[in-house]
C-alpha cells in the first residue's frame, strides 16, 4: 500500500489530522521553522546580490533527521503548514532541507483542522508558490538589517540589550507621538445645561438638553452659562417640532485577527499575546471528553471577513431553527478592504456553529471557554437581521434658545439577542409619550448645569494601538502581537491598567530612532513597504529589487549616526548619595522598573536604595524637595520626597511659579504652564516664568 508523509508545524495537530487520514498516512511535526538566518551575523551577502545565508536552527538537527529517515519511505510527501506566508516559506525551508521540488503538487493548505477540509486539501495539492515565499523572505531580511545594523548602534550610545525593529520602532514612536500630545494638552473649559420640563398629565418629568439657537453652541464659559440662565428664567418652553423615525444597527462582521484582539483586550481584558496564545489552541485543537482531539476555530492569523459557502449555508441552518427566519440575515458580504487580505482566507470562525459554547463550557479551562464563546457569538451574530429601533426625537423653543430630546427603543432585536459590541452607545432611556405633540407649552420645573473640562487624547491600550497599527498598514495579522510584546519585554514600554506608557527607555530610544532614522520610523514609509511586500506575494515586484533600494539608504544613515550621535550616559552616573556602608558615592543604575542606586563597589558591598532626582521644585504641601519617582512599571511621575508622610504627586512637571490668579503650583504643558487646579484654568507661556 502506498505509503504517504504529512508535515505539519504544531505537534498538536498531528494526532487530530492523523485521526482523519488513516493508517496509509504518516502525519509529523516540524515545530515551526527548521532553518533561519544565523543568530551570530547579518546572515545576508550584501555583496553578492543580497542573498541570505540560511542554516539548521540549533536544537532542530533530530527533527530534520526523522523528517528526512521518513520522507526516503514515502511515496508522496504534503507539506501542511499553516495557509499563510509565513506557513509558505516553512514549506519551502522544509523542502530545501529534504530535497523536495517545490514545483511538484505537494503543498496543501486548510483553513480549519476539520476532516472535510483536510481530505479535500490532498485532492488540491499545488506546488509551492515562490512569490509567497520571497514576500516572507523580503520580510525576515528587512526585519534582520534594520536589527542587525541599528542595535549595535543603540548597544553603543546606550547601552547593551537594546534593539531596534522595523515595525516595533514605528509602534514605538506613535506611542511617543500620542504621550506629546497628551503633556501638551490643556483642558478647556465647557459647560452643559439640562431642562426639566413638565408634560401635561405626566407624573415624570422631561429632561432636555440644551442645543443653541438655529446652529449649535457650545457653553464655553460661566459668564456665558449665566447668561443663557437669566434669558431662560421667564422664557415659554414649547414644543415645536416631534419626529419619529426608524434606524437599523448593522450586524457585526466576523473577526479578523485585528478585531479578535481589540475585543478580547475591551471585554475579556486579554493581552495580544494571551488572544494569539488561546486562539492558537482552539484551532490546533482542544481535547473534548469522548470525542478526542477537535479543532474549534479556523485559522487565527487573517484580516478577511470571508465566509466560506459551506459554512454559511450550516450557520443559516442553525440560526433559522435556533431564532427563526426573521432573524436571519439577507445576503452577507465581505467587508471591501481594498487591500492586504491575508492569502485570501476566512474570517475567524467556528468550525462547527452547532457546538455551542454552552455544550462545552465544562470542557474547556475557563480563558478558553470565554474566547471560543466570544469568537462563537460574532460569527453568529454576524449571519442574521439588523437590529431595529423606533427614534423620537423633540425640539423645544425657549426665547430664541433650543432644547432638544432623543430617545429610541428596541423594535426588533436582530443580531443583538446573541451580541453586543463593547463600547456601544448605550440607547436613551428617557420616555418621550405620545402626548407630546407640537405647539405644546411645558412647565419648566429647574435648569440644571454642570461644568465639564475637555479631556486629552487617551493613552494608547494594546487594543488601540493594534487598531492604528492596522489603519495605517503597518505590520500584518501575525505581527500585532510580538510586536507589542517586544516593546513592552524591552521596556521601553510599560503597560499599567490597559494603558501603554512610554518609559525613559522607550523616550530615548524613540528621540534616537526620530533623529538618526526618520525613515525607519517613518508611518507612510513603513505603511508603503508593507504594500510592496503584498505586491511580492502577487507576483508583480522581485524582491531583490526592494531590498537593493532599501539598503544602502540604511546603510548611509547607520554610518552617519555612529559618527555623529553622541552617546546618552544613562548607566553608572555618579549621585550626591553617599553609601552607609563603604562611603562611596553611589551610582545611577537601570533595572526591570527603571533607575536605582548602587554602590559602585560591587560586588564587594552589594548596597541599593531607590534614585530620587530632584527637580528643584519645593513640594506645595509640606516644603521639602519633589522628586522624580517611577510606578513599578516605569511610569514617571512627581512626588515628594517625604512620602509617605506628605502624598504630593502629580503626573505633570511642578514648576517654582505660582499661579497668579489663584495662588497654587503650575505644571508644564507643552510649551506652555498651566494651572494644576482645572476650575481655575489659568495659562501661559514659559517665556513669562
Amino acid at each position: 500500500m502506498s505509503k504517504y508523509l504529512v508535515i505539519v508545524e504544531s505537534p498538536a495537530k498531528v494526532k487530530t489530522i492523523k485521526k482523519f487520514l488513516g493508517a496509509n498516512y504518516e502525519v509529523m511535526a516540524s515545530n515551526g521553522h527548521v532553518r533561519d538566518l544565523p543568530k551570530s551575523r547579518m546572515g545576508i551577502d550584501i555583496e553578492h546580490d543580497y542573498e541570505p545565508k540560511y542554516i539548521t536552527i540549533r536544537g532542530k538537527g533530530d527533527i530534520l533527521a526523522a523528517l528526512r529517515k521518513a520522507e526516503k519511505k514515502a511515496d508522496k510527501v504534503y507539506l501542511a503548514t499553516d495557509p499563510d506566508r509565513e506557513g509558505e516559506a516553512i514549506s519551502w525551508h522544509l523542502a530545501e532541507a529534504l530535497k523536495l521540488d517545490e514545483k511538484k503538487q505537494n503543498r496543501i493548505t486548510f483553513n480549519e483542522i476539520t476532516k472535510g477540509a483536510v481530505k479535500e486539501s490532498i485532492k488540491h495539492a499545488r506546488p509551492i508558490d515562490m512569490d509567497l515565499v520571497d514576500a516572507q523572505q523580503t520580510r525576515r531580511i528587512l526585519d534582520r538589517m534594520v536589527g542587525y545594523r541599528i542595535s549595535p548602534l543603540l548597544w553603543q550610545k546606550v547601552k547593551r540589550g537594546l534593539s531596534a525593529g522595523r515595525v516595533q520602532s514605528v509602534a514605538l514612536r506613535i506611542i511617543g507621538d500620542r504621550e506629546d500630545e497628551i503633556n501638551a494638552f490643556i483642558p478647556e473649559e465647557y459647560w452643559t445645561l439640562d431642562a426639566q420640563l413638565a408634560v401635561p398629565g405626566e407624573k415624570h418629568p422631561l429632561t432636555a438638553k440644551f442645543y443653541g439657537k438655529d446652529k449649535k453652541l457650545a457653553i464655553d464659559s460661566g459668564a456665558m452659562l449665566e447668561e443663557i440662565r437669566r434669558d431662560l428664567e421667564h422664557a415659554a418652553f414649547t414644543v415645536e417640532e416631534v419626529k419619529h423615525g426608524e434606524r437599523t444597527k448593522k450586524a457585526p462582521l466576523p473577526f479578523t485577527t485585528s478585531t479578535l484582539q481589540q475585543e478580547a483586550a475591551n471585554v475579556l481584558n486579554y493581552s495580544t499575546q494571551k488572544t494569539m496564545r488561546l486562539a492558537q489552541q482552539l484551532y490546533e485543537g482542544v481535547e473534548l471528553k469522548g470525542k478526542g482531539t477537535v479543532a474549534l476555530i479556523t485559522y487565527l492569523r487573517t484580516d478577511s471577513t470571508r465566509v466560506s459557502e459551506e459554512a454559511a449555508a450550516a450557520a443559516r441552518e442553525y440560526l433559522g431553527k435556533q431564532y427563526g427566519e426573521a432573524y436571519l440575515a439577507g445576503q452577507v458580504e465581505a467587508a471591501e478592504s481594498g487591500k492586504k487580505i491575508q492569502d485570501a482566507h476566512e474570517a475567524i470562525r467556528p468550525t462547527d456553529i452547532s457546538r455551542t459554547p454552552a455544550e462545552i463550557k465544562d470542557l474547556l479551562g475557563r480563558d478558553l471557554f470565554r474566547l471560543y464563546q466570544l469568537i462563537w457569538r460574532r460569527f453568529a451574530a454576524s449571519r442574521m437581521a439588523a437590529a431595529r429601533y423606533e427614534t423620537t426625537s423633540v425640539k423645544i423653543g425657549a426665547n430664541g434658545y433650543r432644547f432638544t430630546v432623543s430617545a429610541s427603543r428596541v423594535a426588533f432585536e436582530g443580531f443583538r439577542s446573541v451580541y453586543t459590541e463593547s463600547g456601544e452607545e448605550p440607547e436613551e432611556n428617557c420616555v418621550i409619550t405620545g402626548k407630546i405633540e407640537p405647539g405644546m407649552e411645558l412647565e419648566l420645573k429647574k435648569l440644571e448645569s454642570s461644568q465639564h473640562f475637555t479631556q486629552p487624547p487617551a493613552h494608547y491600550t494594546e487594543a488601540s494601538l493594534v487598531r492604528t497599527l492596522e489603519e495605517l498598514g503597518i505590520g500584518r495579522p501575525s505581527t500585532y502581537a510580538p510586536t507589542i510584546t517586544t516593546i513592552i519585554a524591552r521596556r521601553y514600554v510599560a503597560k499599567e491598567n490597559k494603558n501603554l506608557y512610554m518609559t525613559e527607555l522607550g523616550e530615548i530610544v524613540n528621540h534616537i530612532m526620530k533623529d538618526a532614522f526618520p525613515g525607519i520610523v517613518d508611518v507612510s514609509f513603513t505603511a508603503n513597504m508593507e504594500s510592496l511586500l503584498d505586491s511580492i506575494g502577487e507576483g508583480k515586484i522581485n524582491w531583490k529589487t526592494v531590498v537593493e533600494n532599501f539598503y544602502p539608504d540604511l546603510d548611509e544613515a547607520v554610518k552617519e549616526a555612529e559618527r555623529n550621535l553622541e552617546k546618552v550616559e544613562i548607566a553608572d552616573e555618579v549621585s550626591d548619595v553617599i553609601c552607609e556602608e563603604c562611603g562611596r558615592n553611589m551610582v545611577v543604575k537601570y533595572g526591570p522598573h527603571g533607575r536605582f542606586l548602587a554602590c559602585p563597589g560591587f560586588p564587594e558591598c552589594r548596597n541599593t536604595k531607590p534614585y530620587l532626582e530632584k527637580i528643584g521644585v519645593p513640594c506645595p504641601k509640606c516644603g521639602k524637595d519633589i522628586v522624580l519617582r517611577k510606578t513599578k512599571k516605569g511610569r514617571k511621575y512627581y512626588g515628594c520626597e517625604g512620602n509617605p508622610e506628605c502624598d504630593f504627586m502629580s503626573w505633570a512637571r511642578p514648576v517654582v511659579k505660582k499661579c497668579p490668579e489663584c495662588g497654587g503650583y503650575m505644571v508644564v504643558k507643552g510649551s506652555r504652564l498651566a494651572c494644576a487646579d482645572k476650575e481655575c484654568g489659568y495659562v501661559c507661556e514659559k517665556e513669562e516664568v
